[in-house]
């Protein structure tokens, strides 16, 4: 079978002077996101048909490593329950389901559970189904909770009768998030989106009138609204933004419901906002880019009054915090390696004892503020993910529950290491690396190689029970900390955006190459893969250098970069240009973007192979976008590597939904690289 061919159509737009010719322009749907077009439809169905004709000799490979995959997931799941508002709340995934049922137990009969919403019956008859957010008022009554069945990301906000009782009949699109009662328990919060998938307004619904009434709208087409509520439960808060600028607006549930502006907006500034007692604890750039957290009455929050209270510096990262009675958590990160600061009202601090000397940690469902007891996550390389307990007076570390593995694992028969690779400019990039105890990193093993890059969105040294599937295969994985992501700070984050984005590109290209120079790997025998920004690494790391990689997975990648980022009534370009730049504005950004977009700078050449995935109903990175990279690819290039597009048709930015499905999308990437690096994969 010969791979499609996408026709050829004329399409031209000038900018700042110069015509830019785009020859798969029509394979965006006119009338999206609604994407009725048949020769737009056909050609993805005809992808998609050539996809399976050269993955049919893999497929018993597909079959091997989906049936360990699965063999690694616990038939029967369950979360560690948490305890709110008198009841213990717990999911669980019955033996072989896909979705989770939610439960509750009253704390007077805790192991009387009672199911508290049932997703597998919601996503019965539905290809995808994805749960947005639930809720349960203050009386334990009613549960609002919000889904989505096509992947679009616009969930419906409904109501369910708990405890036998009757349900206002609420049934509410376009929605994101979870919603926040009010403390009676006659009205909630939610976020709402536009006809453009942007979270544009708070609403506050009334159930006994049915009244639905904005209290908050942002007219800035480049900021998202998102909700949220402080530990204490006393303000909720809005929160409006785009990628570097914040602005939040409080709401006083002791107050009469008006919302109140903390601090204004200001080009660049960014804060958070938690409470406790009479003061507001905000973490804020104000002062340095690593961030302080500061403090300042409840009665003058105003920005003039804060004051520091834990400062950052060039060497302490503050990421995150939570304010709990007697103890404010610090999230903060040193050198790239996550802790936790635990600094007790009296004064008193101290860092929390974790397990290894690289890992991740991050917190975890901690719903009440009068607690001497932290929920947290913790895992390593070769740590599987771990729930704990700890004791905030004694110091003490509980272990609640460890990843399972049903099929087995052994954390000794496993070695990683953190290595620093010298970039081309001087910097040193970290790197985390992970392989099997009898598959040392040699020029003979291959090589995964992953990254992102992007966001300030950072790559934690992370647990995967999946990986081993390559790990036991002679594999070494490798994390490339990049810039462009914050794990080495805010710094880092903007040495890898706007006009210095080239540096995330070349930091990926140079890890590789030390891995080659040190003989961890060899040129060609390399698999790398990202998705979504992490996609468009991929496209541009491609260009740069196409004869180091072996295979490359580009999943739902932003490779459209430019043409993107000049249209404005795409939902995400307006919120996106303080990370990318304006390029409909900006003759500079435009010629930075347009110099590196992996669309644009497409040249005819030998490519390795490459799978390349996308979502139909994906409203973050539109179907077209890597649609057209392959057609594009596909008449530039010289070789005969395979080069495939797998259209998912009704799912979106995060593929298949449930956690079996998922797992058949893994193991089709595992099977690529294997099959492609050991040459038994043809177009």
């Amino acid at each position: 079978m010969h791979p499609p061919v996408a026709t050829r159509k004329a399409h031209r737009s000038t900018w700042h002077g110069v015509t830019l010719e785009d020859h798969y322009h029509w394979l965006r749907d006119a009338n999206y996101p609604d994407v009725t077009d048949p020769q737009v439809l056909a050609y993805l169905e005809e992808e998609n048909t050539y996809f399976e004709h050269v993955f049919t000799p893999v497929r018993p490979l597909v079959q091997t490593l989906f049936e360990e995959l699965k063999a690694r997931q616990p038939e029967a799941d369950e979360s560690v329950p948490y305890t709110y508002r008198g009841y213990r709340y717990q999911w669980r995934f019955a033996k072989e389901a896909q979705y989770r049922v939610w439960y509750r137990a009253a704390e007077a009969t805790p192991n009387e559970w009672q199911v508290l919403l049932d997703e597998p019956a919601l996503a019965e008859g539905h290809d995808y189904f994805r749960l947005g957010g639930l809720a349960v008022d203050p009386g334990n009554r009613l549960l609002a909770y919000s889904t989505d069945l096509d992947g679009s990301e616009r969930f419906t906000l409904q109501l369910r009768a708990l405890d036998g009782g009757e349900a206002p009949e609420v049934c509410i699109p376009n929605t994101q998030g979870a919603p926040i009662w009010t403390d009676d328990g006659a009205s909630f919060f939610y976020v709402a989106l536009n006809a453009q998938w942007r979270p544009f307004q708070v609403r506050r619904y009334q159930l006994e009138s049915g009244d639905d009434v904005v209290v908050y709208e942002e007219t800035d087409d480049a900021f998202f609204v998102g909700l949220d509520e402080t530990q204490s439960e006393r303000f909720i808060l809005i929160g409006t933004g785009d990628h570097v600028t914040s602005e939040c607006w409080l709401i006083d549930r002791q107050g009469d419901g008006t919302p109140r502006c903390m601090a204004p907006r200001r080009a660049g500034h960014e804060y958070s906002v938690d409470h406790r007692d009479e003061t507001f604890y905000v973490l804020t750039n104000r002062r340095h880019r690593n961030f302080d957290l500061m403090t300042t009455s409840v009665s003058a929050p105003e920005e003039a009054n804060w004051q520091p209270f834990i400062n950052g510096s060039d060497t302490l990262y503050l990421t995150g915090h939570l304010c709990l009675k007697d103890h404010t958590i610090i999230e903060q990160r040193r050198q790239g390696l996550d802790e936790l600061r635990v600094v007790a009202t009296d004064g008193a601090e101290h860092l929390l004892a974790l397990p290894d000397a690289v890992g991740s940690v991050s917190l975890g469902t901690n719903p009440i503020a009068a607690t001497t007891t932290l929920r947290l996550y913790y895992e390593s390389m070769v740590r599987p993910g771990t729930v704990y307990d700890y004791d905030l007076t004694t110091r003490r570390l509980t272990e609640l529950k460890v990843e399972e593995i049903p099929s087995g694992y052994d954390g000794s028969r496993y070695r990683t290491e953190r290595l620093l690779a010298p970039a081309r400019d001087g910097v040193e990039v970290p790197v985390s690396l992970v392989w099997h105890a009898d598959h040392p990193p040699s020029a003979d093993t291959p090589l995964y190689l992953y990254a992102y890059g992007a966001y300030g969105h950072a790559i934690p040294p992370a647990f995967s029970r999946s990986r081993l599937s390559l790990l036991d295969r002679g594999f070494v994985y490798a994390i490339a900390h990049i810039r462009g992501g914050d794990d080495l700070g805010y710094a880092w984050y903007e040495a890898g955006k706007l006009n210095r984005r080239q540096n995330t590109f070349n930091d990926f290209v140079d890890v590789a190459r030390h891995l080659i120079h040190i003989s961890y790997a060899d040129k060609g025998n390399i698999a790398i893969a990202g998705g979504s920004a992490g996609g468009e690494l991929m496209g541009a790391v491609v260009n740069q250098a196409p004869e180091l990689w072996g295979a490359v997975a580009a999943h739902v990648p932003f490779v459209d970069v430019l043409n993107t980022m000049l249209d404005g009534s795409l939902p995400l370009t307006p919120i996106e240009w303080p990370e990318w730049g304006n390029p409909v504005e900006d003759v500079e950004a435009f010629n930075t973007i347009r110099a590196y977009s992996p669309y644009d700078q497409l040249q005819p050449g030998d490519y390795p192979p490459m799978l390349v995935t996308a979502g139909l109903n994906d409203p973050r990175v539109t179907y077209w976008e890597p649609a057209k990279y392959v057609a594009k690819l596909r008449h530039l290039k010289t070789n005969a590597t395979p080069l495939l597009l797998k259209t998912n048709m009704g799912a979106g930015h995060g593929g298949k939904s449930g956690r079996y499905d998922a797992l058949e999308e893994v193991a089709e990437e595992y099977a690529f690289f294997i099959a492609s690096l050991d040459g038994s994969l043809r177009a």
